[in-house]
């Protein structure tokens, strides 16, 4: 159904469809002349169908029937108007109009067919997913990514550089890898939606490509008939029983899961990857990484050599890093706004990945 804007349609559309109650009691007298004014009756009902699609989407964290999400927070709802993707609707809470203002540009022309809707403090704080809301919420749908769709390269990159979450747990590790993604120069990504995990990539995940949906399985078969490059980030030095092997040097677009039957994959740090290249980076649970079925069949592994005594970083540190040297070797090649504060890798050689040699493997490159 879509929503007109005017302010007599869309108070009778919210009355008729869902019952709502405008409170007259004299403490709440202002507020909910105030609400009138922006042209929606207060819903009051706990049952009242927006409101349940909004409990869904944000403190449920699923999506609606329609594919919905929801955001919270006047910066994310900032962010999701922005982002051109669709608005099936826009929640205030009494105490939460005073964001309206700020908002105003991208709710109130027209043009725009969503409803803007207005709940209590009370009802907003038991849909809400924060401990202290801000009174303002949206439910937006994340643009459809297909796999063509991802694996293509952007007219701005020299190359699809892709990251896959592949039992990423924490919401937050989950957002703040999409917006390290996005910041460094990420053409694309693979991962679940989660209101949690939208909040902490302040919007990212609303503007950069995202797969969602699609097995690990299937996705990686996916990556090798198109060519892309599987590194994935490891926390082991060594695979079970089986030695690594550095690749030997390939010529071509195309290349095998292993460079034999009987070897693991070879053990990189982030500077001895051509990121140039098609490449999709895997990342792992935040405890375990990856899956030791996933590391073997990679085209490589990928490793932050670290001082002794530190275990491992988390998640979304590691990703950091890593994408970090992706981004400084990608603007090397093609002008970009990230300067490089580390001088330029020796030429490249055709293979997505070069071999480890001596002391050098674990040696960052020298600063200048």
């Amino acid at each position: 159904m879509t929503y007109l804007r005017a302010p007599n349609r869309l108070t009778s559309s919210a009355r008729n469809l869902l019952p709502s109650t405008v409170m007259a009691t004299p403490g709440k007298a202002a507020r909910n002349n105030r609400s009138a004014a922006n042209g929606a009756a207060l819903l009051t009902s706990r049952d009242n169908r927006w409101l349940k699609e909004f409990r869904m989407a944000l403190r449920g964290g699923l999506p609606t029937e329609d594919g919905f999400v929801g955001v919270e927070g006047v910066r994310l709802v900032e962010e999701a108007l922005r982002s051109g993707c669709p608005i099936r609707a826009v929640l205030f809470s009494e105490s939460g109009e005073r964001h309206h203002e700020r908002l105003a540009s991208l709710i109130d022309p027209p043009e725009m067919a969503f409803p803007v809707l207005r709940t209590t403090d009370r009802l907003f704080e038991g849909l809400a997913d924060t401990e202290h809301p801000q009174g303002v919420a949206a439910l937006v749908k994340p643009r459809e990514v297909s796999f063509d769709d991802l694996v293509s390269t952007p007219s701005t990159a020299c190359a699809p550089l892709l990251v896959v979450l592949a039992g990423v747990q924490d919401p937050g590790n989950v957002g703040t890898i999409l917006r390290t993604a996005a910041a460094f120069g990420a053409t694309g990504g693979a991962s679940p939606y989660s209101p949690k995990a939208l909040r902490a990539s302040a919007g990212a995940a609303l503007h950069l490509p995202i797969l969602a949906g699609m097995s690990l399985a299937i996705l990686l078969t996916q990556f090798k008939i198109a060519g892309i490059r599987t590194l994935a980030s490891s926390v082991r030095e060594n695979l079970g029983s089986l030695p690594s092997t550095a690749l030997p040097p390939t010529v071509g677009a195309r290349f095998s899961a292993s460079p034999s039957g009987d070897a693991a994959p070879p053990l990189l740090a982030p500077w001895e990857v051509d990121w140039c290249q098609p490449v999709a980076l895997l990342v792992g649970n935040e405890g375990g990484g990856l899956p030791e079925e996933v590391e073997r069949s990679a085209d490589a592994r990928i490793r932050i050599p670290m001082a002794s005594g530190v275990e491992s970083l988390n998640a979304a540190a590691a990703a950091a890093v890593v994408l970090y040297e992706a981004a400084r070797q990608r603007n090397s090649i093609r002008a970009s706004n990230i300067q490089e504060s580390v001088a330029s890798q020796p030429p490249k050689t055709p293979d997505a990945v070069r071999s480890p040699k001596s002391s050098d493997a674990l040696r960052p490159p020298e600063e200048t």
